[in-house]
C-alpha cells in the first residue's frame, strides 16, 4: 500500500501542518481526526488497515489531515473570538491548500468528507459550506452545532455567538437556508450520518436528519447499538459507509 508523508508551512494557519495519503487512485478521502487526535492516529487505530484491500485495488486514496482543535475549539486560554477565528484559518487551509494538493495527488475527481467525533462535525461542516467541492460526506459520531451543551460536551464557546459561530452550526445555518441554489448542490450530495444510540450527541444527529428531511436533502441516517464512539466501531463504519 502506498504511503506518503507530506510537510509543509501553511500561509492560512501560519505555521507547519503535516498529513498522510494513502492509496494510489480511487475517490479521494479527505479524512478529518477526532478532536485530540493527529493525522497519524488513524493509521495507529487499525483504520487504515480495515480499508486496505479497498486502498490497495485503487478503489480509496485516502488524506489522513490534522487538526487545529487544540489551538481553537479546545484551546481553554483563548476567547470565543479567537476560538472561531482559528478554527476559520484552518477551514481556509483546508480549502486553499488541501483540497488543490488533493486535487493535483488523485486521478479521480470524487471527493468525500469524512471524520468522526470533531472529525465529523469538520467534514459535514465543510462539505455544506461548500457542497460543490464534494461528491460525499461520510459524518460518524460528530456533533453538529459548537454552541449547545450535549451531556458532558459542554458548549464550545461558552455563550459567545456571532455570525461565525452561526455559520459553523450546521444544525443552525441549515434551518434558515432557503437559497435554492445552494440546496440543489446540497441535493447532489451522497450524505451519510452515524451515531450511537447512546451517544451524547444523539439528539443533535436527529435535529440534523429532521433538518435534512425538510429541506427535501436525501441523506442516510443511521443509529448504531451502544455508544458506539470509538475506534472499533468507526474501523466497522468506515468499511459500510466509505
Amino acid at each position: 500500500m502506498k504511503r506518503v508523508y507530506q510537510k509543509w508551512f501553511s500561509k492560512a494557519v501560519n505555521r507547519d501542518m503535516e498529513l498522510l495519503a494513502f492509496g494510489h487512485g480511487g475517490a479521494a478521502v479527505l479524512f478529518f481526526p477526532t478532536r485530540s487526535a493527529r493525522f497519524f492516529d488513524y493509521e495507529n487505530w487499525g483504520m487504515i488497515d480495515a480499508l486496505r484491500s479497498k486502498i490497495e485495488n485503487g478503489q480509496l486514496q485516502l488524506f489522513c489531515v490534522d487538526s487545529l482543535d487544540q489551538e481553537a475549539f479546545y484551546d481553554m486560554h483563548s476567547s470565543p473570538e479567537a476560538k472561531i477565528d482559528r478554527h476559520l484559518q484552518y477551514e481556509r487551509y483546508i480549502l486553499e491548500e488541501v483540497i488543490p494538493f488533493i486535487n493535483k495527488e488523485s486521478k479521480d475527481a470524487y471527493l468525500i468528507s469524512a471524520g468522526c467525533s470533531m472529525g465529523a462535525f469538520h467534514a459535514l461542516n465543510i462539505a455544506f459550506k461548500h457542497p460543490g467541492k464534494f461528491n460525499k460526506v461520510v459524518a460518524m459520531s460528530g456533533r453538529y452545532d459548537i454552541t449547545l451543551q450535549l451531556g458532558a460536551f459542554q458548549d464550545l464557546l461558552q455563550g459567545y455567538r456571532n455570525i461565525n459561530t452561526y455559520f459553523n452550526s450546521p444544525t443552525q445555518y441549515l434551518s434558515n437556508l432557503d437559497d435554492p441554489a445552494i440546496l440543489d448542490e446540497l441535493r447532489q450530495l451522497s450524505i451519510i450520518i452515524a451515531i450511537g444510540e447512546k451517544d451524547a450527541f444523539l439528539d443533535n444527529n436527529y435535529q440534523l436528519d429532521h433538518i435534512l428531511h425538510s429541506k427535501g436533502i436525501n441523506h442516510e441516517f443511521y443509529v448504531w447499538n451502544g455508544e458506539a464512539h470509538k475506534p472499533k466501531y468507526w474501523k466497522q463504519m468506515i468499511n459500510i459507509y466509505l
